[in-house]
Order: C-alpha cells, then structure tokens, then sequence
C-alpha cells in the first residue's frame, strides 16, 4: 500500500535537522532555484502553468495562470506574499511543511518571485504558531548568509528581500485581500473586487498571492520537469498534495499521495477509523466544506470528483467522525465558531452566522421544532453568495449537508427533547457504574 504515496514535498521531512540549510542542501535543496535564474521568467511562468499545478489553499485555481495576471513593463513594484495564515479547522498541511522544511518554501518563494519580477516577498503567518515564525526566521537568516536572498543573488542580478510578517490571529485574515489589508497594517477585512490583487493588490501595486503549500510545489517543478509534475494526479487535477488526515483514525498525519487517491485508500493507510467503530462522515477540505459520508470513500479526491458529489477539495483536511459522534453538535461547534471569526463588515455573514449559532443551539438543547430545520435552510440560502467573501458561504456548507445525510438525527434532537448521545453516554456511565 505505501507505494501509493508520493513523498516530494514531505521526502526529507524525516531527515537529521531537516529544517536546516546544510540539511536541505544535502538533499538538493536550492539546485532548482539555480536552473531557474538562467531561465527567462516568462519561461519558467510557461513551465508552472503546463505542469497543471493549482492553488493548494481551497479554491484550485491554476497558479501559473494567476503568476500571467501580472501586468508586465508597467513601472511599478510586484509583491508576491505567501499566505500561511492556515486556521481552518482540521487543516494542518502548511503548518508541517514549514516546520520541517522552511528551505522548501524559501526556494520555492525565490523562484516564483524571479517569474513575477518581484523583489519584495512575505510571508504572512500566523501569530499563534510561534515556534513556526522562530523557524522561519532562522531559515531566512540562513539564506541571506549563503547568498540566496538579498542582492545579487547567485551572481544573477536578482535582488530579494524576504519578510516574515505575524498575523493578529484572525481567521478572516487567511481571505487573501484580508490579508493584504493586514499586512498593510489596518484591520483585516476583505476588499472589494475589482481591482484584484494582480493588479491592485499590496500597497495598490501588482501582487500574487499563493498558499505555502503552492509555493513549495515549485523547485520539485523547476527541477524535474512540468511532464514529471503531470504525470502525477488527475487528467485535470495535476500533482501531488498533502492530505491532511485527522479524527478518529488509527494513524492521524500527513499523507503526501497524487490527487485522485480516494479516502478508503488513505484510511488503510492510516490504519482504518479507530478499533471498533465506523465512518459516520467526514470533510474533504475542513470545516467550511459540505460534509460527505460512507457512500463517498471511493470518490477521487481530486477538484472535480469532490465538486460532483456536492462537496470541495478545500485544504484537503480529512476529518473523520465515527458513529459516537453527534453531527448537530459537530456542526454546531464549526458554526460557533464561524459566528466568532466573522469580521462583521458585511450584513449576511455577520447576522447569519449568528442566528444559525442560535437555532443549532436550541435544536442540540431539544428546545427546537422541526420548522427549525426549515428555518436553518433558508438562512443558508440567504447567506450563500450574499456575503462579502467565502466565509459565510464555508459556514453555510456542514449545515444544509449535515441536514440532507442526517435529518433524521435532527428530528430526534426534537422529539426526544434533547441530544440522543448524551442519554447513550450516561446510561453506558450508569451501567458502568453498577457493575464496578
């Protein structure tokens, strides 16, 4: 079974201090980034847009593609900024990479930096991961010794300037224009669009902005070959990914394997859902993805395959949720919090999400009425593609899916007054206790 895993992006993860430069270079860290400089950047543009790469932070959108947005001649600065500002629930892909293998990023930040014609380059992460940010840190003063950032870089005539910024913790902020506002130092909220970022975007000028895991993916690129990065993968799902596995699952981690890998494939991997139980549901792409069920383990987890089941491949967190678990609760926690992280500008999202806090809450006390479920719906509706960005939309999603696999637990919310698992969990205490 393990040959079905792909190790490129996680393939040094295991070695002595990998996260150093001496590691990283030990294993052939940084020779991309020397075929790259003697590359024209249109050509190395050319060669990540035919490798099919796409955007690894939830919307799938082809990166090459979105490096060719970038007015060309036109006389001002481009940014490129690196969003790893990862803080949807159950995602935990970027986090690792960067621990492991901070020189991974940093290259493939280099490099996408020389296509876009930038000099000025960021990486935006999160606040509460401090001992990320102090490795980060370190692999970036690493590469300013050895000549890799800074000016002149390998003897190219390529300037760089690399900066680590912390975020506040706010989870709006991982919305790419959020976070553009963030790091201009004003409150993150998202933008109106357009202008979009690639022509307005950081400081009004010319900006990409990529999720870490994308970034990473381009010295394997550089160095192998668009076809190698191809060959992996789906016809339209190109490549590698790292599928983030979690919940009640025997072996819980990062499993690096080529998109189109189904779930049932990364559970044998993972040893199976937890000794004794069975998959009730789980999310392909964390929390703001309508949730799936058993009947779904054999679909590709790839962009295409997720989105005709109903669902998204998101930041592919795969989290698994047995037979114990009580979905309205599970839904009730993601949009507890959802209601907490909505930044409030816009109407929908910040009522919504609210109110949907309220009547899961009142269903989970056995307080609601089955009109409740109707209600639920139509506040959905009202949120979905009403909102101001993707957040009320992702808040939206486990709640009309949790309803249409799983109504019935709802009703029996209702009609038993209350949640059905907690009358399980004390009278299993109660025996319990009789027997002791």
């Amino acid at each position: 079974m393990t040959d079905l895993l792909t190790p490129v992006l996680s393939d040094n993860w295991d070695q002595d201090r990998a996260w150093t430069l001496a590691s990283y270079e030990a294993q052939g860290g940084y020779d991309a980034l020397g075929k790259a400089l003697v590359m024209p950047p249109d050509d190395l543009i050319a060669m990540v847009k035919d490798s099919g790469l796409r955007g690894r932070g939830g919307a799938g959108f082809p990166t090459g593609m979105k490096w060719g947005f970038i007015p060309q001649g036109d006389d001002k600065p481009h940014y490129l900024v690196v969003n790893a500002d990862e803080a949807e629930p159950g995602t935990c892909k970027d986090i690792p990479l960067m621990l492991a293998s901070p020189h991974t990023l940093i290259e493939g930040i280099i490099i996408s930096s020389y296509a876009i014609r930038a000099n000025t380059a960021f990486i935006y992460i999160r606040g509460e991961v401090l001992h990320v940010i102090r490795r980060l840190h370190q692999a970036v003063a690493e590469a300013y010794r050895a000549g890799h950032l800074g000016r002149d870089i390998a003897g190219s005539g390529f300037d760089l300037d690399l900066i680590v910024h912390a975020g506040a913790g706010a989870y709006i902020c991982g919305e790419e224009t959020a976070l553009l506002d963030s790091l201009e130092g004003r409150r993150g909220q998202p933008r109106l669009r357009p202008p979009f970022p690639a022509v307005a975007g950081l400081y009004a000028c010319p900006t990409v902005i990529n999720n870490v895991e994308s970034i990473a993916s381009v010295p394997c690129i550089v160095a192998n070959g668009s076809d190698w990065f191809a060959h992996m993968g789906t016809e339209k799902s190109k490549g590698m990914t790292l599928y983030s596995l979690s919940g009640h699952v025997e072996l819980p981690g990062q499993y690096e394997a080529p998109l189109g890998i189904t779930l049932r494939t990364l559970l044998d991997l993972g040893g199976g859902v937890r000794s004794g139980h069975e998959l009730k549901f789980w999310t392909p792409g964390g929390s703001s993805t309508p949730i799936l069920t058993a009947e779904h383990l054999d679909v590709p987890l790839d962009y295409e395959a997720i989105t005709d089941a109903g669902s998204m491949l998101g930041t592919k967190a795969l989290q698994i949720f047995d037979e114990t678990t009580c979905v309205v609760r599970a839904v009730l926690r993601w949009t507890e919090f959802y209601r907490h992280e909505s930044c409030g500008k816009c109407t929908p999202c910040r009522e919504g999400t609210w109110w949907l806090a309220q009547t899961l809450q009142r269903l989970e006390d056995g307080q609601g009425t089955e009109s409740d479920l109707e209600v639920l719906v139509d506040l959905c509706d009202n949120i979905l593609g009403r909102s101001f960005c993707a957040l009320g939309d992702g808040a939206t999603s486990p709640i009309t899916s949790s309803i249409q696999f799983f109504r019935d637990e709802y009703l029996e919310h209702i009609t038993g007054g209350g949640c059905p698992f907690d009358a399980e969990a004390a009278t299993l205490f109660a025996t319990a206790g009789a027997h002791a």
